[in-house]
């Protein structure tokens, strides 16, 4: 299998919005060197592309230590999920459906991030890195089967099988609410980390940033932006 991967060394699969943020503040805490890596799929909106440098470069601005850790980033071209989901992932064409209780929508393509994260295993195989972050949570998944626990075991056993490495995938969000969440941000990076995730990133799916509510921007009423401000209102209510 040749040299051990670097265990100190962390990939954050990280798309601009809250979880993905979180996600990566928490690698920043824990790991020496911490890289991103997001992917260009096809989106009919590029708000999330959009928001991955800036908050890139504000969350580095928060600690001189994260700022010391934070490599490089890492965009690759993932058309063939375009190519799959055809029009179904336009902003436009969101048609709820039902999945296990809960509405998924049309843009759920399945196994998503069984692809996202085998990519990322090979940029940081490439990149001597032995970590991979992902703010997945099985908590409030949406009905997205391949966010729950037993789904990224069984892509870090496939991914590490596959690759002749150990790879470990690390899921800081697994079981942990929105509010848990809001409040990991503010145990990691306190008032000024938790501004920045409500002013900078984003996670509407219909990608809209005309309205700043308390929790961010989003048009309000997506299923992304419901749970947002549920997390926000029982965070701050306590």
């Amino acid at each position: 299998m040749g040299a051990s991967l670097n265990a100190s060394a962390a990939l954050v699969s990280f798309s601009g919005g809250q979880d993905s943020t979180t996600a990566l503040a928490w690698a920043l805490d824990r790991y020496e060197s911490v890289e991103t890596i997001g992917f260009r799929y096809g989106q009919k909106h590029f708000v999330e592309l959009e928001c991955r440098p800036i908050v890139r470069e504000a969350i580095a601005q928060l600690n001189p230590a994260w700022s010391a850790r934070l490599g490089p980033d890492h965009v690759v071209e993932l058309n063939l999920i375009g190519q799959i989901a055809k029009n179904v992932i336009s902003p436009e064409n969101y048609v709820p459906i039902a999945g296990e209780g809960v509405e998924v929508g049309t843009r759920y393509i399945p196994g998503r991030n069984l692809i996202m994260l085998s990519m990322s295993a090979s940029v940081a195989f490439r990149r001597n890195i032995g970590a991979i972050v992902c703010g997945t949570s099985e908590t409030e998944y949406s009905g997205y089967p391949d966010c729950r626990d037993a789904s990224m075991k069984a892509i870090e056993v496939a991914i590490n099988l596959s690759s002749g490495k150990q790879f470990k995938i690390e899921c800081p969000l697994m079981w942990l609410d929105k509010k848990g969440v809001w409040q990991l941000a503010a145990d990691l990076g306190g008032t000024r980390l938790v501004d920045l995730i409500r002013e900078n990133t984003h996670t509407c799916y219909l990608g809209s940033r005309y309205v700043r509510h308390e929790w961010g921007y989003g048009c309000g009423s997506c299923a992304a932006c419901e749970l947002r401000a549920k997390g926000w209102r029982d965070f701050t209510t306590g």
